[in-house]
């Protein structure tokens, strides 16, 4: 989610988009970055943070408030025009368009109309790219060509708020959370031809993104449904453990489920944050809890774990520090944007962004809140940026740009 390299030369060792199949750590391949955590590798912080970064290219993209996805040296963004959603895959260095995949699709209408495209990230691994629109409609591309390999489309199963959850891309399936508020499923499905291998369709579904963890040796899918935690089995989507989490009033699950080994950390609008650890006795997965705080409770960002420490923007629009140890509240600050905006791990430092296009770089530092530097970047930054050592990546709402620190 942030700045780049204080040098812009690149050189990633040959990834090459169609054929790669694990991300490289300096790739944002997906949800959050290559491995979902908001974590950005190749990083290098500048001796001194410039007054201003330097505009290399902008381009325009469409609409919609998803973060693009890095992988190699091509960019893949999706969003949408006056015709329907698009995938257009951009040369990085450039900006310059190397393919796209467009289909007719009714645009978003709430919140009174200012959000029409999507709000979910492409997710590109094992050379596909897999998309989800506002109205359901969930497809798979060839990574190299942009061809279509399959679309599922709906149309009329979407939560009241549209969908905003990104699949997630593992051991040739693709996990992806379908359905309204009331009637929900989660999916395992075949990348390569689409035809499902699971579901799990016990509640409704939600905003949030899943995730995924590995406890006891077992490959788990963590996601919040719309009153649920709940962990299915990547193999064939077995609920192993769940855990109620119901909003209240206006607040919904948004957040990503944060994962650090066998601990499970979770928050949502209203409910504070939580932690417990995953277990397994036999044949069967167990939740020992760790701790629990009422305070900065998220409902419009996934906090960022670094060195034990949690940093997140709370429902109240504040930047907050938070002990993993025992929930306990390190320090706070006013950051603004009404809950909105993303924190990235940086390497040495970390970023936040807010939807006014307000970036701040701030230290890794539970003791106290110290910001290094500040830079506007545009407006309508509801999306991630992505950082590289070619820059940074910023999608604002139609538009994509690259940043360089000079």
């Amino acid at each position: 989610m942030k700045p780049s390299n204080n040098v812009c030369s690149w050189t990633i060792a040959g990834l090459v988009l169609a054929g790669a199949g694990v991300a490289s750590a300096q790739d944002w391949s997906q949800w959050r970055g290559a491995n979902r955590d908001g974590k950005a590798g190749g990083f290098t912080a500048p001796a001194a943070w410039p007054k201003e970064l330097s505009q290399k290219w902008k381009v325009p993209v469409g609409r919609g408030d998803g973060s693009p996805s890095l992988m190699g040296d091509k960019l893949i963004v999706f969003t949408r025009d006056d015709a329907g959603e698009l995938t257009l895959c951009l040369d990085a260095a450039t900006g310059k368009e190397v393919w796209k995949d467009q289909y007719a699709a009714a645009a978003a209408t709430e919140p009174r109309g200012q959000h029409p495209g999507p709000r979910s990230c492409p997710t590109v691994a094992e050379g596909k790219v897999v998309t989800y629109g506002v109205r359901g409609a969930l497809s798979c591309l060839d990574a190299a060509t942009g061809k279509k390999l399959w679309r599922k489309e709906d149309g009329a199963t979407f939560p009241r708020f549209f969908t905003a959850s990104s699949p997630l891309v593992a051991d040739g399936l693709c996990v992806a959370q379908l359905g309204s508020d009331n009637a929900g499923t989660i999916v395992g499905l075949d990348l390569a031809t689409g035809n499902e291998k699971w579901k799990w369709s016990a509640d409704g579904s939600a905003y949030s993104s899943p995730a995924l963890m590995t406890a006891a040796g077992t490959k788990i899918v963590v996601a919040l449904s719309a009153k649920k935690v709940v962990g299915l089995a990547l193999a064939d989507g077995k609920l192993l453990f769940q855990i109620p989490f119901a909003a209240g009033g206006m607040a919904y699950n948004a957040a990503t489920p944060i994962v650090s080994g066998d601990t499970l950390i979770y928050t949502g609008s209203g409910r504070g944050v939580k932690a417990v650890q995953v277990t397994k006795s036999g044949d069967e997965f167990a939740l020992k809890d760790l701790w629990s705080t009422a305070e900065n409770g998220v409902q419009f960002n996934t906090p960022v774990l670094k060195d034990g420490r949690l940093y997140g923007i709370s429902q109240q629009g504040n930047l907050f520090c938070l002990d993993t140890k025992d929930g306990k509240t390190l320090w706070t600050t006013k950051l603004g944007g009404g809950g909105f905006g993303s924190v990235v791990d940086a390497g040495p430092v970390l970023m936040a962004l807010t939807p006014q296009g307000d970036m701040v770089v701030f230290e890794a530092n539970p003791a106290e809140y110290k910001a290094l530097s500040t830079y506007k970047v545009g407006t309508d930054t509801y999306a991630y940026p992505v950082p590289s050592s070619r820059g940074l990546f910023v999608k604002d709402k139609d538009s994509l740009a690259l940043f360089t620190i000079n």
